[in-house]
C-alpha cells in the first residue's frame, strides 16, 4: 500500500523526469535544425553526407563525456549512432532535393 509520502516522492520524481524528457525533445529538435543547415551547406558545395573523421571524433568526445558523467559509454555510442544515422539520412535527402532543384526544367520538347 502506498503512503502519501511515497506517492508525493514518486510524483516529484516523475515530474522531474517529464521535465527532462521535454528538454531532451527540444534539444534534439534544435540539434536537427542545426544539422539540417549543415546538410544544406554540404549539398550546396557538393560535399558527401558522411564525414567519417568527424563521426569518429564525436564518438571519442562523447565517450569521454559519458565517462566523466558516469554514464555507460556503450549506451551513449548506441544512442549517438542512432542520431547520426538519422542525420546522414536527412543529409542525403537534402542533397537529393538540392540536386533536383538545381536541374533545369525540361518538358521533353
Amino acid at each position: 500500500m502506498d503512503t502519501p509520502d511515497i506517492t508525493d516522492q514518486l510524483s516529484s520524481f516523475r515530474q522531474t523526469i517529464d521535465n527532462i524528457d521535454a528538454a531532451l525533445i527540444h534539444m534534439l529538435a534544435e540539434r536537427f535544425r542545426c544539422t539540417d543547415q549543415v546538410g544544406v551547406l554540404k549539398a550546396e558545395h557538393h560535399l558527401p553526407a558522411v564525414d567519417k573523421k568527424r563521426e569518429q571524433h564525436q564518438y571519442d568526445r562523447l565517450t569521454e563525456l559519458a565517462e566523466h558523467a558516469r554514464l555507460d559509454p556503450v549506451f551513449v555510442e548506441k544512442l549517438m549512432q542512432f542520431v547520426i544515422s538519422e542525420v546522414v539520412q536527412r543529409h542525403k535527402k537534402i542533397a537529393t532535393e538540392h540536386s533536383a532543384a538545381a536541374q533545369p526544367y525540361s518538358d521533353g520538347k
